[in-house]
């Protein structure tokens, strides 16, 4: 079967409703096949059992702060290698290094990017882009 026959999975783990709406929609229309959670807990679960290629993960979240969530999925051996993008309102470096250093693909401040920006980061790590997106 050709690769295209399958979607690529993203797991989009963000408790601001409406904003998971706009993400899932757009996603959609991008032909990537979308499960949507509202916090740390279901996202850990979501990626045992849904099994995605990539999370997009909120940082500020209710239960589990998407910190916890990047470390434990790093530290759990069928999720160590799947791909993390952190899209957060924290803009602070040390945030971001703190991301970093728990093992994130990307690291996307709200404030700082639009869905298209998004939709091109998630693409590069999926392998679906020929380059990196202009920073």
């Amino acid at each position: 079967m050709d690769s295209m026959d399958t979607k690529k999975k993203i797991l989009l783990v963000e408790d601001d409703v409406a904003l998971s709406t706009v993400y899932k929609s757009r996603m959609e229309l991008e032909g990537f096949e979308i499960r949507e959670v509202n916090n740390g807990e279901e996202a850990l679960s979501a990626a045992i059992d849904f099994k995605p290629d990539l999370i997009l993960l909120d940082a500020m979240m209710p239960k589990i702060s998407g910190f916890d969530v990047l470390d434990i999925l790093r530290n759990t051996t069928e999720t160590a290698n799947i791909r993390i993008i952190m899209l957060t309102a924290l803009s602070q470096p040390k945030d971001k290094e703190r991301a970093e250093a728990l093992g994130v693909d990307d690291y996307l401040v709200k404030s700082q990017v639009v869905i298209g920006d998004v939709v091109e980061r998630v693409k590069f790590h999926l392998g679906l882009l020929e380059q990196q997106p202009i920073q």
